[in-house]
């Protein structure tokens, strides 16, 4: 490397001296190392030798000491001149990601759409709903993160997602709430059970029955404990979960009976569970959420909409489902 300017001063920097570098300085270092010598890093910066020499100079100078030795007109980086080029290359790195980033924004088959779901609707409604949305778009990327109330809510009113899908009916701060479907759980029972061959279940038959719950903070378990109670009906509880998949695959050992939401009685029916309509109404309702400050990206439309189809044709299937004859 190619330089006649002396050595900078030997003396750490003070924080008033600090401030003063800037990124061109780390610019200038940054290409001296990489090229190899200020010859060849000024050609890389679109510039002149003793420019270049120059600001590496001052750099020295405000950091108050030296990055380089000087033997026979060649520059050769010293520890500290090593340990800040680490630094440099992690820097720079994040800066290119950034980069990347920007550039991938602006290309359609780089759009990535970011959902936030209740782990069930991950698990029985929005599988369809892209599996519908990639067909029209095979380049659209989606990312899926499963999150309980009331964090749901909260995040979505953060503007941190393109979509959110909830049940709960109030609408979070932030929000437009778009009303999806609105059904009633469902009783699931193990195959073979006696209560298998009603086609209705009603408060009364599940008296004394081992019963699978979900978990006690649970708005639906707290309606059906409340319907219960108001009917005089006492159950054997000895199981409770937070996952309405978990509740179904506990009926389907034969554990016990359970009320939960359709869709997922839905996706599990079969293979020793079965799906049976109840006497009396616990609503379930499912929302689409909306950002109303996020920017929003314009596959998330399309999303929407292919989550109302499948809605659509769920509660169809429920419906053909629940119609079908008791054995």
């Amino acid at each position: 490397m190619n330089s006649a300017h002396p050595p900078a001063p030997a003396h750490p920097a003070t924080d008033a001296q600090a401030t003063l570098v800037s990124h061109r300085h780390i610019e200038v270092f940054r290409a001296v190392m990489t090229a190899g010598s200020v010859t060849s890093a000024a050609a890389l910066l679109h510039s002149s030798q003793p420019t270049v020499s120059r600001e590496l100079a001052r750099l020295e100078q405000l950091l108050g000491y030296p990055l380089f030795e000087r033997l026979q007109g060649r520059l050769r980086p010293n520890a500290r001149a090593l340990a800040l080029w680490d630094e440099v290359q992690r820097s720079w790195q994040g800066l290119e990601r950034v980069v990347e980033r920007a550039v991938a924004l602006g290309q359609s088959h780089e759009a990535q759409l970011s959902v936030l779901c209740l782990p069930a609707l991950a698990h029985a409604l929005l599988p369809g709903a892209i599996a519908r949305l990639l067909r029209a778009q095979p380049q659209l990327r989606v990312s899926i993160t499963p999150q309980e109330s009331p964090l749901l809510e909260e995040w979505m009113s953060a503007q941190r997602f393109d979509l959110g899908l909830s049940e709960q009916a109030a609408t979070p701060p932030g929000v437009q709430a778009v009303p999806l479907l609105t059904l009633d759980e469902v009783a699931v029972l193990p195959a073979g059970h006696a209560l298998a061959a009603q086609a209705v279940l009603q408060v009364q038959d599940f008296a004394s029955q081992p019963f699978v719950s979900l978990s006690a903070d649970d708005p639906y378990r707290r309606q059906i404990d409340a319907r219960f109670a108001e009917a005089g009906v006492a159950r054997q509880l000895h199981l409770q979960t937070h996952s309405a998949v978990a509740v179904c695959a506990m009926v389907q050992q034969g554990l016990g009976l359970a009320i939960v939401n359709p869709l997922t009685a839905l996706a599990m029916a079969g293979a020793g569970l079965v799906v049976r309509k109840l006497g009396f109404s616990v609503p379930f309702s499912v929302n689409a959420l909306l950002p109303l400050y996020r920017p929003a990206l314009p596959e998330a439309q399309p999303l929407l909409q292919s989550l109302e189809a499948q809605a659509q044709e769920v509660t169809a299937a429920l419906q053909r489902l629940l119609n079908q004859p008791a054995n």
